[in-house]
């Protein structure tokens, strides 16, 4: 099945499979492997992007379905050496423990921003409220993300 679609601001023409998952078109056609897979059922958000503004569990998402769609991957989010404000911040933060989790909970924190700059502590736990993070205990996300809109 031929399809057309745009990743990180590049557009692609690709013959793919119809049963193939966006989680695997990333990492293995594309080779953007800062998308993780966790649990594959959309339960844990490791494999969160942002399509057309939103953030979805690309392991729930066909391929097929991103046909003329906009899709954001972590890797997006540096622009010329430069991390994004909310990398830097769950840095400053100690957001960040084994990792696992986090290109998801930035995809997550990066839709919210997109739609609201300024958001509420209520709203930041309801945005990354499908991401499990196994480390932190949320605190220092929540934190981090806070402080990132802060900075506008």
């Amino acid at each position: 099945m031929l399809i057309e679609f745009n990743v990180n601001g590049k557009d692609y023409n690709m013959d793919i499979c119809p049963t193939m998952r966006l989680v695997d078109l990333l990492r293995g056609e594309l080779g953007l492997t800062g998308t993780k897979e966790g649990c594959g059922e959309g339960e844990c958000g490791s494999c969160t992007v942002i399509m057309n503004g939103k953030a979805v569990n690309s392991c729930l998402i066909l391929a097929a379905q991103i046909r003329g769609q906009k899709i954001l991957t972590i890797e997006a989010l540096e622009k010329q050496g430069k991390m994004d404000r909310l990398q830097e911040s769950f840095i400053n933060n100690s957001a960040i423990q084994c990792g696992y989790c986090t290109p998801g909970m930035l995809m997550s924190a990066k839709a919210l921003l997109m739609a609201n700059s300024n958001p509420s502590e209520e709203e930041i736990k309801i945005a990354i409220s499908g991401n499990l993070c196994r480390c932190t205990g949320y605190n220092k996300i929540v934190k981090a993300i806070k402080e990132a809109t802060e900075e506008n």
